[in-house]
């Protein structure tokens, strides 16, 4: 069983930064997929960024590339997701995802076994 806590999130200005941490407990997780998607009010989750262990690459929304980033440290088994140059667009919760690596896309929510219990981003205009 892995465990996920989010942290870091707040309330910033647009053009703020934040970076959220995501610890992984229970299981090393170096040979896993993480991701980070987010929901917004009334709104779907949406796929935000993810890290595919089998081919060691990263994946944005096209939303947030240039602006964001995701970077994992699995000596900490932490993932984390630095947030640059916000935007009131980017408020939402935020959830950290992980599976065991597969080799397919990252990007689908239904994929994942297990989930953060998410952290607020609100940005402010």
């Amino acid at each position: 069983q892995v465990q996920l806590v989010e942290s870091g999130g707040g309330l910033v200005q647009a053009g703020d930064s934040l970076r959220l941490s995501c610890a992984a407990s229970g299981r090393t997780f170096s040979s896993y997929d993480m991701a980070w998607f987010r929901q917004a009010p009334g709104k779907e989750r949406e796929f935000v960024a993810g890290f595919s262990w089998s081919i060691s690459s990263a994946y944005y929304a096209d939303s947030v590339k240039g602006r964001f980033t995701i970077s994992r440290d699995n000596a900490k088994n932490t993932v984390y997701l630095q947030m640059n140059s916000l935007k009131p667009e980017d408020t939402a919760v935020y959830y950290c995802a992980a599976r065991p690596a597969t080799g397919g896309s990252v990007r689908n929510d239904r994929v994942y076994d297990y989930w953060g219990q998410g952290t607020q981003v609100t940005v402010s205009s």
